[in-house]
C-alpha cells in the first residue's frame, strides 16, 4: 500500500479543501470544505439516530442531479447548515452549479452539507454562519491538509477525548482513494485500558507517529473528561476517488467508508450520532471493462478494491484527526492524557 504526496484527500486530483475556525473569546467551531472538480459525481450514506444533514435526498441513486460542486461540513449542530450558504455564494461568484437558465451566472450550487453536535464547546450563539463556509472556500487548497482541532473540528469530542480533522489516502490500482474525517463520536476511539486506536492496526508508514503505545489506562484531568455531552455527537467525512463511477456505484464507496468509521469508533452509529459520509468520484478514470457471469465482473472487482481502500483511509483518518488534536478546557486531547507517548520527527 502507498499513500499519495500529502496522505490526505487533497491526494485525489483536483479535490482541494479549505477550512476555517474560531477558537478565541468563547469561540469554539469552525467549517471545512471540500471542492472536487466540476462534474464529479456525489453520493451519501448516513447511518445513526441523530443526523443533521442537507442535500442528502438528492444524492440518492434515484434522484435526478448526479454531481456536486462542493461538501460543506461543520460545527454547530442545525444552526451551522448556514455555513453551506456561503459556499453556495462562493460557488455562484464563479458561475459554478446547475445551470437553470440562459445565462453563465443562472446557476444553483449543489452543496451537500453536514454538521456535528458541538454547542457546549463555545458560548451560546457563537456558531457557524454563511461567512464560516465562504471563508473556507477563500482558503481552499489541494496541498496538505491541517489536522486535528481545525476547519469543522475545532469544537470536536470523540468519547472522552478532543476529536478533529484528519485526513489520509491510498493509491490502489492505479486510483487514488482520500478520506476527511471530522471525528466527533459518541463512542471512544481509543482502548481505555491501553491507550491504543481501535483502528491502529490500518496504519501504514508510521503515519500515526507513535514508536510506542502507552499501553496503560488513561489518568483524565481533574477538569473532568467531557463526558457530560458525549452522547450529542456526530462523525461526518467524506471519500473521494479519482475514479469515473455511477451515483449507485459512489454510494457503494460511502458504505464502505462507514465500516471505516465502525472499526475506529465503538460503538458506532448510535442513537445519539448522525454518522454521514459523502463520496466523491471525480471521473479522471475509468474502471476496467470485461464481462463476466455476473455482468461486468472487472469493473465490479474493481470498485469492490476502492470500496476496501475506502474503509482503510477512513479509519486511518480517524486516528489521525484525534491524535492531531489540542485540548480545550474540560476536554483533553490524547497527548494530555498519555503525554508518554513518543511522536517521530
Amino acid at each position: 500500500m502507498a499513500t499519495g504526496e500529502y496522505n490526505a484527500i487533497t491526494d485525489v486530483p483536483g479535490v482541494l479543501v479549505g477550512q476555517y475556525e474560531r477558537t478565541e473569546d468563547g469561540w469554539l467551531c469552525g467549517a471545512t470544505v471540500v471542492l472536487p472538480p466540476e462534474g464529479t459525481v456525489g453520493a451519501v450514506d448516513q447511518r445513526g439516530g441523530a443526523p443533521g444533514t442537507r442535500e442528502t435526498d438528492l444524492l440518492l441513486p434515484e434522484n435526478l442531479v448526479s454531481t456536486v460542486d462542493a461538501v460543506c461540513l461543520a460545527g454547530g449542530s442545525a444552526f451551522g447548515l448556514a455555513a453551506a450558504d456561503g459556499v453556495m455564494r462562493w460557488l455562484e461568484e464563479r458561475q459554478r452549479g446547475l445551470p437553470v437558465g440562459a445565462e453563465p451566472s443562472q446557476v444553483v450550487p449543489i452543496v451537500p452539507a453536514a454538521v456535528i453536535f458541538d454547542l457546549p464547546r463555545g458560548e451560546w450563539g457563537r456558531r457557524p454562519d454563511a461567512a464560516f463556509g465562504y471563508a473556507a472556500c477563500e482558503a481552499a487548497t489541494d496541498g496538505s491538509v491541517a489536522q486535528g482541532t481545525v476547519g469543522a473540528g475545532a469544537g470536536a469530542q470523540a468519547g472522552s477525548l478532543k476529536g478533529g480533522v484528519g485526513s489520509a489516502s491510498e493509491q490502489v490500482d492505479g486510483f487514488v482513494v482520500g478520506a476527511l474525517a471530522v471525528v466527533n463520536a459518541a463512542g471512544e476511539v481509543v482502548r481505555p485500558d491501553t491507550g491504543e486506536p481501535y483502528a491502529v492496526e490500518y496504519e501504514h508508514g508510521g503515519e500515526f507517529g507513535v514508536t510506542r503505545w502507552p499501553r496503560r489506562p488513561g489518568e483524565f484531568p481533574s477538569a473532568g473528561t467531557g463526558t457530560a455531552d458525549k452522547r450529542l455527537n456526530t462523525t461526518i467525512g467524506v471519500v473521494a476517488v479519482d475514479a469515473a463511477l455511477s451515483k449507485a456505484q459512489c454510494r457503494r464507496l460511502a458504505v464502505a467508508a462507514q465500516d471505516g468509521l465502525a472499526w475506529a469508533v465503538r460503538p458506532s452509529h448510535t442513537m445519539f450520532d448522525g454518522d454521514t459520509v459523502f463520496a466523491l468520484a471525480t471521473g479522471r478514470k475509468e474502471l476496467p471493462k470485461g464481462q463476466g457471469p455476473v455482468g461486468e465482473a472487472d469493473a465490479a472487482t474493481a470498485l469492490d478494491r476502492l470500496c476496501a481502500a475506502a474503509s482503510r483511509v477512513f479509519a486511518r483518518a480517524m486516528v489521525r484527526g484525534v491524535l492531531a488534536a489540542t485540548g480545550v478546557p474540560g476536554l483533553p486531547a490524547y497527548s494530555d492524557v498519555w503525554p508518554e507517548v513518543v511522536v517521530r520527527d
